[in-house]
C-alpha cells in the first residue's frame, strides 16, 4: 500500500509567492531567468496536510505553452515527499517549518521559516488583505524532468480557485543554504492566494 493518496490530489490551503529575476546562470538546474519562490500551507480537508517551500522557474513546455519547472522543494511530510516523487517527478526533500499568523481586521500578517537539521534555508514575512478578495479561478502547467522514482518527464495540470491579491513580501535566504544564490536575485513582486482549492493531476 502506498503511503500517499492516488492522483489527483484535491488540496486546500494558502500560498505566499514572490517573483524574482536571476541575472546569471548559477548551474545547469538554475539558469538565468524568472523564478517564483513560494511557501504553502496545505490544510484540511486536503488528503495530506503539510507545509512546503519551493523554487520554480518559468519555461516553455514541450507543447510550447508557458509552464514552470520546480527546481527545489521541501516539505514536512514523508507521504507528500514520496507521492510527489513517484507521481509527478517533483524532487521533494524534507525540512522543518515554523509558521506564525496573526490577524488585524482584514489584514493578515504571516512569518515563515524553513530549516534542514536546524540549518536555515529561508525566512520570510508577508502582509496581505487577500481574505477580502473575490474568489477567482486559475490554471497552471508544470513540466518536471524525470528523476529516479519517475524517469519520464511529467506534465502536470493545476486547476482551482482562490482569493488572490498582491501582498508585501520580504525574504531572507541563508547565505550558506541551498537557496543562497537567490540573495542576488531581484524581487519583482509578491502575492498571496488565500483559501485556495486546487486539483493537482
Amino acid at each position: 500500500m502506498n503511503a500517499y493518496p492516488p492522483a489527483p490530489w484535491h488540496m486546500h490551503g494558502s500560498l505566499w509567492l514572490s517573483v524574482f529575476r536571476l541575472a546569471r546562470d548559477v548551474d545547469v538546474h538554475h539558469p538565468a531567468g524568472t523564478y517564483g519562490v513560494a511557501l504553502v500551507s496545505y490544510e484540511e480537508p486536503s488528503p495530506l496536510t503539510y507545509h512546503e517551500l519551493l523554487l520554480a522557474r518559468t519555461v516553455k513546455n514541450r507543447a510550447g505553452k508557458g509552464a514552470v519547472t520546480i527546481t527545489d522543494i521541501w516539505v514536512d511530510s514523508p507521504a507528500s515527499q514520496a507521492g510527489g516523487r513517484a507521481l509527478w517527478a517533483i524532487p521533494k526533500e524534507l525540512c522543518d517549518f515554523d509558521l506564525d499568523t496573526s490577524f488585524r481586521g482584514p489584514v493578515t500578517s504571516t512569518d515563515w521559516s524553513a530549516s534542514v537539521e536546524r540549518r536555515p534555508i529561508v525566512e520570510a514575512s508577508f502582509t496581505d488583505v487577500s481574505r477580502a478578495a473575490i474568489r477567482m479561478p486559475f490554471t497552471g502547467l508544470v513540466e518536471q524532468p524525470g528523476i529516479p522514482e519517475h524517469p519520464e518527464t511529467a506534465d502536470v495540470v493545476m486547476k482551482g480557485n482562490a482569493k488572490a491579491l498582491p501582498c508585501r513580501g520580504r525574504w531572507s535566504f541563508a547565505a550558506d543554504g541551498p537557496l543562497g544564490f537567490m540573495r542576488e536575485a531581484r524581487q519583482l513582486g509578491s502575492f498571496r492566494m488565500a483559501g485556495f482549492r486546487l486539483a493537482f493531476d
